[in-house]
């Protein structure tokens, strides 16, 4: 490895290069067309409609940092990262190499979003006017269900309890806690426009269209899966108000959102957080802003951890 690849300030400044490569390399399907080994780029390239020569340097760059490898001079193979991309990740490489990579590229020190400048829309608005982007961002927000599923799992269920997964998409999330809680019922409540399998929800889940400004469904335990972070203060406080109104006094509610450590750790919710400005002006949050959100909002925070924050109302 060179020099160069070592230095932080040169692995910042072309880190666009990068989310670039691996979203043209996403949309053009080259980890499917890799998928039962090793191949020469340039059939590669006419499989998936590309030049075979740009095709060629930019499986080199990004074999250079061990997505992808060169098994012999111009014959390429997936590697694990590489292949992650098969699944929902394809999405979110689209996303980053996309509508993300536009909206950052408008980043400044002001603190506002410049998104609906460059789009004519705030980015909801957007989303829903155009539905393969709405069906992408809905199949990306589904990668690290597992992680989120876990937390979930670790909660002291009652085991009897209606679940409200607020925000809640395609409801994959809540599909599969009542799977482990044979004793839960569920109500995901997202816009008319989200994707859902009435079928896969089966029996014992409801999907309710509306949104969470406005009004949501009564529960036992109310659940947001990165949602708050999307939103300024202002707007998060707004949503919790709604779900406070809706609340009986004995409600939970469960946060699977990332808590901003101190200080110089590395942690990726520090670069997310720029994001969510770019987007939609929302933010990342440490403790102590989690702690005065959720007072605003009318609950009192039980315990607050990276990826978990357990909360019942006041």
């Amino acid at each position: 490895m060179s020099e160069r690849s070592q230095d932080p300030l040169w692995d910042l400044l072309r880190g666009a290069l990068g989310t670039r490569a691996i979203a043209i390399v996403a949309e053009l399907g080259v980890p499917e067309a890799l998928a039962e080994g090793p191949r020469p780029v340039a059939e590669v390239a006419r499989e998936v409609a590309a030049d075979a020569d740009t095709l060629y340097r930019l499986l080199r760059a990004l074999a250079s940092e061990g997505f992808f490898a060169e098994e012999e001079p111009g014959v390429f193979r997936n590697t694990e990262a590489s292949a992650r991309l098969r699944g929902g990740w394809a999405d979110f490489a689209h996303l980053f190499g996309g509508v993300f990579y536009q909206a950052l590229a408008d980043l400044d020190a002001s603190g506002e979003s410049r998104f609906e400048a460059r789009f004519g829309s705030d980015f909801w608005t957007w989303l829903k006017a155009h539905p393969e982007e709405r069906g992408a961002f809905d199949r990306a927000m589904e990668q690290g269900k597992e992680g989120r599923l876990e937390r979930l799992k670790a909660v002291n269920w009652r085991g009897d309890e209606t679940v409200v997964d607020v925000g809640g998409g395609n409801g994959s999330l809540l599909i599969e806690l009542l799977r482990t809680q044979p004793g839960l019922r569920g109500i995901v409540l997202d816009l008319p426009e989200t994707e859902h399998d009435e079928a896969a929800l089966g029996d014992r889940i409801e999907f309710v269209e509306g949104s969470f400004f406005d009004r949501v469904p009564e529960g036992d335990v109310y659940v947001l899966s990165t949602i708050l972070h999307d939103w300024d203060d202002e707007s998060a406080e707004a949503i919790l108000k709604t779900i406070r109104a809706s609340a009986a006094e004995d409600s939970r509610l469960l946060l699977l959102e990332a808590v901003v450590p101190e200080g110089n750790e590395q942690d990726g919710a520090k670069w997310l957080d720029l994001l969510m400005l770019a987007l939609f002006e929302g933010r990342e949050r440490d403790e102590a802003q989690w702690r005065e959100l959720l007072a605003a909002g009318g609950f009192e925070p039980e315990r607050i951890e990276d990826g978990l924050i357990q909360a019942r109302c006041r």
